[in-house]
């Protein structure tokens, strides 16, 4: 572990009676206090964030006005150029760089109800790229997967789910999410749930397995053996929660159903009532495959235009809800911040570019081909300041494995008031990031890009590629606090007289394994997507 100069100077000097460690402590705080009440780009950041924001209208615009953003639908072309239009009206130059193409698709009306044993409308939609049925939809009974001795036996079974819509998704014992349980049960019966839930995940786990096909080749068998439909229940562990991704079918409707009206319908059906539903889902499939693209904004940098500080939030979405945690919060704060930083410091030393990356939920395909597309930008980029895990205020920054990272990172962090600053954990110099999210497309080429990471907000649960992403559960102090962290972050990396070093630190070595890890490699982008 790297000593940190500052700790060698507090303790010769606390040795030799030369000044206290508080009083250490304190100078870097007093330092940044002065700098930020005497800094006029600094003081005109914080009043224009928290007295002039825009955050909750252009919110409203994206998440309420476009809506999802998808790759390859007409959404995700809407909202480029929305923020196109945004930029300019701004002031500030922008442009949609296109970098591939995709399967064209756009969701329609989804409608599921229960025709038999009674009527019921059900709470459920098509997921990505389901292919469509027809406006009077399809209509047909409802079957579970039994055990399966073996792939022989599941083959055996297969011609019975012809011109039937098949149930895949375990169902759950219960729909209370786990917190719920741990509050109000006693502690017999939440110990029998997780028994009972564990028993039989793993049971389906094995049901599964059995027929020789996985999550992804299921479906497809499936319909190749004539099923008219499927049916899944993908439950976020959280109330009225489901995530919601892409189909695999290519003839036939896959539709996701709410856990209570799934487990309705299952217990049905194994209790042999024989349920039949109507699905309409229609979706429209384009013959051509649509451009996919990054929108990129940049204020034009006085001293040093050719050498970057890049701001980077991914575009797209899945299109469960509106997209409004993952990654419409990051969207608008990186816009919020580029029109503050062209009203207050609108001449950079260097030039500030915003990446709003496409098909980012396909593997960071829109920043990988940004990063392949533009090397004269990557070998002159200051940092990346990217921003994607949910609504919160940034509670973590680590230094994304880059040796020097606590130097030029501390000193940008001490301009930022404290009332922000004083929550947010550091971790230098950190672990560099393999995946996850934007900023690891940079860090193969050696650029620091450093992930500002948010407080959970039952992220993982309740937002994450869920169907209830949603403009409400946006927490608009959070955002504007991170609006005020990413700006003057932006400035200080900008004003920074050098470029900042890039040495890399020792990986450690692996524990399971005996060896030294490797620093990330590049990954190419997806530049065809979608279109086998």
């Amino acid at each position: 572990m790297k000593k940190h100069p500052i700790r060698i100077l507090a303790l010769a000097l606390m040795l030799s009676g030369g000044v206290s460690s508080a009083t250490l402590a304190q100078r870097p705080q007093q330092q940044a206090q002065s700098q930020q009440k005497q800094d006029p780009v600094i003081q005109n950041i914080i009043k224009m964030a928290t007295e002039n924001s825009q955050l909750e209208q252009l919110g409203h615009e994206l998440m309420d006005g476009v809506g999802p953003r998808l790759v390859g639908t007409p959404q995700m072309k809407e909202a480029a150029d929305w923020a196109v239009n945004k930029y300019k009206g701004w002031g500030i130059d922008a442009r949609i760089e296109n970098y591939g193409e995709w399967r064209g698709w756009e969701r329609g009306i989804t409608h599921i109800d229960m025709v038999h044993p009674r009527v019921q409308s059900l709470e459920g939609m098509q997921l990505a790229w389901s292919p469509s049925t027809s406006s009077k939809g399809v209509t047909a009974e409802v079957i579970t997967m039994p055990d399966f001795a073996d792939s022989l036996a599941f083959q055996r079974w297969l011609p019975s789910v012809k011109g039937k819509i098949v149930m895949i998704s375990m169902n759950q014992p219960s729909g209370r999410p786990e917190y719920n349980w741990k509050e109000f049960a006693t502690e017999e019966s939440f110990e029998k749930m997780k028994k009972v839930r564990d028993e039989q995940n793993e049971a389906y786990r094995k049901r599964i397995a059995a027929t020789g096909k996985t999550a992804r080749t299921l479906p497809v068998a499936l319909e190749n053996a004539g099923a008219a439909g499927i049916v899944m229940s993908n439950w976020s562990q959280g109330f009225g929660v489901n995530k919601i991704f892409s189909a695999y079918t290519k003839k036939i409707p896959t539709v996701d159903l709410s856990l209570e009206d799934y487990g309705m319908l299952y217990r049905l059906a194994e209790n042999g009532s024989k349920p039949r539903i109507k699905v309409v889902a229609e979706s429209k499939h384009s013959k051509k495959p649509v451009p996919t693209f990054n929108t990129i904004a940049e204020i034009k940098g006085s001293e040093k235009p050719d050498e970057y500080v890049i701001l980077s939030a991914h575009f797209d979405s899945w299109d469960g809800a509106t997209g409004a945690t993952d990654n419409g919060t990051g969207t608008i704060l990186m816009m919020e911040v580029m029109r503050i930083l062209k009203q207050v410091y609108p001449n950079p030393k260097r030039t500030i570019l915003v990446g709003h990356w496409g098909s980012e939920e396909q593997g960071l395909n829109g920043s990988r081909a940004f990063v392949e597309d533009h090397p004269e930008i990557v070998k002159n980029t200051q940092a990346v300041l990217n921003q994607d895990n949910g609504t919160g205020r940034v509670a973590n920054i680590s230094g994304q494995g880059f040796l020097h990272a606590y130097d030029y990172m501390g000193r940008w962090l001490n301009a930022v008031p404290r009332e922000i600053t004083k929550d947010i954990q550091t971790s230098y110099p950190g672990f560099p990031g393999g995946g996850g999210s934007d900023h690891a497309s940079f860090i193969p080429h050696d650029v620091p890009a450093f992930m500002l990471s948010s407080l959970s907000w039952s992220y993982g649960n309740y937002t994450w590629h869920t169907n209830r992403d949603t403009y409400d559960k946006i927490v608009f102090d959070d955002v504007r606090s991170n609006v005020i962290l990413t700006a003057i972050l932006a400035y200080m990396a900008s004003e920074e007289p050098e470029l900042v070093p890039r040495e890399r630190s020792v990986m450690p070595v692996n524990p399971r394994t005996g060896e030294q890890m490797s620093w990330p490699q590049a990954r190419p982008a997806t530049r065809k997507g979608g279109l086998d």
